[in-house]
């Protein structure tokens, strides 16, 4: 047995590092364990061919908790968060495009171009989304309550939740109450008509889940993403690269005192009389703890790391009906020169932001439905991103590299695997489909590197290439994320502990899971005094 900590961190993705951080803060000894040869996760930069790097897994980043940049200093540790403007731009085959950006009137003159009506909406529904987007990062940055016994203090908070609700007045309550459960389709018939602009927004609801804008919730994971970003379109990146978020937040955790170990894969978690006591490596090294926390997802951990029998059968039972259905598939090109796009003269700052391939809501649900028996979409919805545009030493000079999040690519396929040819066949789909918008795309790929959902799984521990750790949807949410009567960050296993995106609140790396499982872990320790 080696060294003793007070606390291990499994993983050393962003909620790992907070995590580490945090405790590390209040003078607990702290060891992260990471497998891979860096830190990050899924929030992490990579060289892919000689002097392209790409964002490997997110290409989007989020707003971190306020409390964490304060409290962390990020800034002094080099994370710089830049919005692009325009954030978002929509070609269509026939020549036109929209482009939605930081300036109202842009957006509004894009907009108007399809629709007189959308374009005088537009601002008003952005007030709207902002409200609803406010009452959920309230919801966000508190620990769900203790269900089915709530405390004095669950109780406290789930109080000042619904008087923050009620201020908003009683049909503003009203609204966000009704228009969450809803389909993104039922929300946006009632606002808009144009479909490059319903396009659009049902992209951004539908990322990282596997179904389409028409299933019911999805407008939630709409007003989630504004939550994340401050608006519908926009698009956060930390300059340098999404690995920069990761890099500061490690830089902080060592800063606090924490201690950062990368090719350390855990084996398993270590019991004594049924409580964990720190954990076993790949290499036999065994490493005692007081408390473990994992930023890997419930699942790997409760079932993989740990010994299911220790759990009860109804626990495990919850445990495998989480729902992952990871069908999202990033595509990684090297190009020779930048796409140029049908009724655009040149290289334009369209570039700088997202390039969504969402020509109507219809195209997103349609490309949705073939994951549904196991296919993968022949016509994708498509996120790409060419951060070369704004950073060119991300490229050798006069390359560029474009980052690509493909739906519909479902993790369990009806025909076949995911091996190498069928990744070759999903490259093919996308750069055939970017053809059709910028002609000149598929002769420019000089190189192509292709993640696959049990890619994702293999590389990065995300059980069946969820990239949330678990759908992102009402049922898997505040008290039921990860499950009922276990959503605040403790397990069965007394010691254990959830820090990743598998918690409450889930969503993209703003840090809030380990933030507050942080919390509650020295809550916990506190108590035993």
């Amino acid at each position: 047995m080696s060294r003793s900590f007070d606390a291990i961190v499994i993983g050393a993705g962003p909620n790992g590092l907070v995590t580490s951080a945090y405790l590390a803060r209040a003078g607990l000894s702290v060891l992260v364990l990471e497998q891979r040869d860096r830190v990050g996760g899924a929030a992490s930069s990579e060289e892919l061919w000689p002097g392209f790097r790409f964002d490997t897994g997110a290409h989007r980043s989020a707003q971190l908790h306020p409390a964490i940049w304060r409290d962390l200093g990020l800034g002094a540790h080099g994370l710089e968060l830049v919005r692009s403007d325009p954030g978002v731009f929509v070609p269509l085959q026939d020549g036109r495009h929209l482009l939605l950006a930081e300036s109202a009137s842009t957006s509004t003159d894009s907009i108007r171009a399809f629709s007189a009506a959308d374009a005088d909406r537009w601002a008003e529904f952005n007030g709207f989304a902002e409200m609803v987007a406010g009452f959920l990062s309230a919801v966000f940055s508190v620990e769900p309550p203790e269900i089915p016994a709530p405390s004095r203090s669950d109780m406290f908070a789930l109080g000042r939740l619904g008087l923050g609700l009620r201020k908003l007045g009683r049909r503003e309550m009203e609204e966000v109450v009704r228009v969450l459960p809803m389909s993104c389709l039922e929300l946006l018939d009632e606002w808009f008509e144009s479909e490059p602009l319903r396009g659009v927004l049902a992209g951004v609801a539908v990322q990282g889940g596997a179904h389409g804008p028409m299933a019911t919730g999805t407008a939630f994971n709409l007003f989630r993403r504004v939550a994340e970003s401050g608006s519908p379109a926009a698009l956060l990146r930390p300059r340098g690269g999404v690995g920069r978020l990761s890099e500061a937040l490690a830089s902080a955790a060592r800063g606090a005192g924490a201690e950062i170990r990368t090719e350390s894969r855990v084996k398993h978690v270590l019991l004594k009389e049924g409580r964990a006591a720190g954990v076993a490596l790949e290499d036999g090294t065994e490493i005692s703890a007081r408390t473990v926390a994992s930023g890997a997802g419930p699942g790997v951990t409760l079932l993989g790391l740990s010994d299911p029998a220790m759990l009860d059968p109804e626990f495990v039972r919850a445990l495998k009906a989480i729902r992952y259905r990871g069908a999202t598939a990033k595509v990684h090109l090297a190009l020779g020169e930048l796409p140029r796009f049908e009724g655009i003269e040149g290289a334009g700052r369209h570039l700088g932001g997202a390039i969504s391939i969402s020509p109507s809501l219809e195209y997103v649900e349609r490309a949705s439905d073939a994951a549904k028996y196991g296919r993968v979409s022949e016509a994708p919805y498509l996120e790409a991103v060419i951060p070369t545009v704004a950073e060119p030493e991300l490229a050798p000079q006069g390359k560029h590299g474009m980052s690509v999040l493909v739906q519909y690519a479902p993790y369990h396929l009806r025909d076949g695997t995911w091996d190498a040819a069928a990744a070759d066949a999903l490259a093919d789909t996308v750069v055939e489909t970017l053809g059709r918008y910028a002609p000149n795309l598929p002769g420019s790929v000089e190189a192509r590197h292709v993640l696959t959902p049990a890619g994702m799984e293999q590389k990065w521990s995300l059980q069946e290439g969820s990239v949330f750790q678990g759908e992102m949807t009402l049922d898997q949410f505040f008290f039921a994320r990860p499950v009922a009567g276990w959503a605040r960050y403790r397990t069965p296993i007394e010691g254990l502990y959830l820090c990743g995106t598998g918690t409450h609140p889930g969503g993209g790396a703003t840090g809030n899971s380990g933030y507050l499982a942080a919390h509650r872990i020295l809550k916990d320790a506190k108590g035993r005094r």
